[in-house]
């Protein structure tokens, strides 16, 4: 009876053992760098049980409100970063986060950057993932990119965003 005993505790122990505390939290960045090559920002990815947190700073930007995507290519060629494809769009909707047909998995909000140069975002959301599937921005290769204007929201495909200003691939 003692041994049954012991590999009845040795079995819940084990069970025990990958309990979601222990496993590795997933997390991923993207460093922003301009046409130049220049660093102009820094984002990180961290999956939470409420949805992906990224925090962006960016630094040496032009003043005012730029459109923040994250795009379907983890491509980043200078100087105009078309490589990095259209948003990240693996449900088909249209662009905008008030757009009722919308948004992408890739439409964040805008980022500010002060007069000087200076700004920063930091928000969670569920349309991505850094697990597996097809909502991850991990499974195929994607790209964090920054725009030269505002998004509005709305107008799809980008949200008269403007030219792409900056650009990082994400990677874990």
């Amino acid at each position: 009876m003692r041994p049954l005993l012991l590999l009845g505790v040795a079995a819940v122990l084990a069970g025990c053992a990958s309990t979601p505390a222990d496993m590795a939290t997933l997390s991923a960045e993207a460093i922003l760098k301009d046409k130049d090559g220049k660093q102009v920002g820094a984002a990180t990815f961290i999956e939470t049980p409420e949805g992906v947190r990224i925090a962006v700073t960016g630094y040496r930007l032009p003043p005012g409100s730029h459109g923040l995507h994250i795009h379907a290519v983890g491509r980043c060629d200078p100087p105009d970063f078309a490589s990095a494809g259209a948003h990240f769009n693996p449900g088909g909707k249209q662009h905008g986060r008030m757009n009722p047909a919308g948004p992408h998995a890739g439409d964040l909000p805008n980022l500010v950057a002060a007069a000087s140069g200076e700004g920063g975002l930091d928000i969670t959301t569920k349309a991505i993932t850094l697990g597996s599937g097809p909502i991850s921005v991990l499974d195929r290769p994607t790209s964090l990119v920054l725009h030269a204007n505002a998004d509005d929201d709305r107008t799809d495909p980008t949200g008269n965003s403007g030219g792409r200003i900056a650009c990082g691939v994400i990677t874990k």
